[in-house]
């Protein structure tokens, strides 16, 4: 192992880094999900306390495969009833040498980790939130809160997902083609939940959650180059460049929230949203047309626009209608009444967002929805019921971040107020 130094990165966006790359190193030498993925989380703790005090090793991927590997095997030595069967299956621990042969740069292990944890044995959001943990990096808290369900009630569900990992002798290899064809819907909801755990932070005061964002491009470029041509994949992949092309505008220099139609479009990433409008424009020559393609088309126009006031709001609402069709559900509902707004004026948005409040999944849009409404109520100058939607929205908002912008809205709306009285 290499002489340690000091990294200057955050020790968190390391392990987030290093840690699916060592467990999947672990899982193809040992073929044994559960434990390695239980003694991989153990690693990292001891990573976390080790590097944040004495600095970061030279390898740290082979440090997080080093101290996985002993809590391996201490975990065998004290399981007597299963020890003699298990270490009859297992590999003997590798030498330092042999791993460090091993781990090059391009290895594909985390893709095979990704495909594995989307097996369809798993039921859906298992599958989803073993794979954010294991290759994402995310908490189970974060997980928590991106299925809005408890934290102890994920915690149950990854442990149950990855003893049936276990139980359904299913293979770290990459599947057959057509097997693989079947997972990539499922993979692909994975990488996208990891973009949208960055880009809308919940945690902490950051607007975006850098390394969470870049995490889910890199893999969607993975995933692209192993099916270029597969048009779903590239849409995805357009979606995240185009979201995270314009991630620089969407906090001031106080790191304050920024809204699209007042960010600094000079700030944002010209090369790369190009690099998604070019992905964009392939896919829908292509073709299927499905959820991502017309999201991408949607964040390509906003993305195109050199200012807010040149924004073409007929077109982006015609692809809502589009994508209403393909995914029926309050959220693009939610969604569609901004292009409404912005067409047909602010009230047959409003009407759109009303009928919303009734309906019986009203609940999963949270704060989402009295915000919107607290927007368009300020539009048409209804203050005290916008201050009551902004007031209701704060309430329920889990984002450090979004809660400060809907203060300031608040703030705003009662100073207007007592300037009226």
């Amino acid at each position: 192992m290499s002489e340690r130094t000091r990294d200057p990165e955050p020790v968190e966006q390391l392990l987030r880094e290093h840690a699916p790359r060592a467990l999947g190193a672990l899982v193809r030498r040992y073929r044994n999900f559960e434990y390695t993925e239980d003694a991989m989380q153990e690693a990292v703790l001891s990573a976390w306390q080790t590097w944040s005090a004495s600095g970061v090793p030279g390898n740290p991927t082979g440090w997080l495969v080093t101290a996985a590997r002993h809590r391996l095997f201490d975990r065998l030595q004290h399981e007597d009833r299963r020890l003699d069967k298990e270490l009859a299956a297992w590999s003997p621990p590798p030498t330092t040498s042999a791993l460090d042969d091993e781990l090059t740069p391009l290895d594909d292990d985390e893709l095979r980790l990704i495909f594995m944890c989307c097996h369809p044995a798993l039921a859906d959001e298992p599958r989803v939130a073993l794979t954010l943990r294991a290759v994402g990096g995310l908490t189970t808290t974060e997980i928590a809160q991106a299925f809005l369900v408890p934290e102890a009630t994920m915690a149950q569900r990854i442990v149950r997902a990855k003893r049936k990992i276990v139980a359904a002798g299913i293979s770290f290899d990459l599947p057959a083609e057509e097997s693989l064809l079947r997972r990539t819907e499922a993979v692909l909801q994975v990488v996208y939940l990891i973009f949208n755990a960055g880009y809308a932070n919940t945690r902490g005061s950051d607007v975006v959650r850098v390394d969470l964002c870049h995490e889910a491009i890199r893999l969607g470029r993975l995933l692209h180059a192993l099916l270029p041509a597969d048009s779903t994949v590239a849409a995805l992949l357009a979606l995240m460049l185009l979201h995270d092309g314009r991630r620089i505008g969407r906090a001031d220099a106080a790191g304050r929230l920024v809204p699209l139609a007042a960010q600094d479009r000079a700030l944002w990433n010209r090369e790369q949203i190009a690099e998604g409008v070019r992905l964009v424009e392939q896919v829908l020559i292509d073709g299927p047309v499905g959820r991502y393609q017309i999201q991408a088309a949607i964040a390509a126009v906003h993305a195109e626009a050199a200012t807010a006031a040149e924004t073409d709001w007929p077109q982006i609402l015609a692809l809502y209608g589009i994508l209403e069709q393909l995914m029926p559900g309050p959220l693009v509902a939610l969604n569609r009444a901004v292009p409404v707004a912005e067409v047909n004026g602010p009230q047959a948005g409003l009407d759109i967002l009303d009928a919303l409040t009734t309906h019986p999944d009203a609940a999963t849009l949270g704060h989402r929805l009295p915000a919107a409404r607290g927007h368009l109520l300020e539009r048409l100058g209804r203050l005290e019921e916008a201050a009551a939607a902004y007031r209701k929205a704060a309430a329920l908002c889990p984002s450090v971040a979004e809660l400060r912008y809907l203060e300031t809205r608040l703030h705003a709306v009662d100073a207007d107020l007592r300037g009226a009285e």
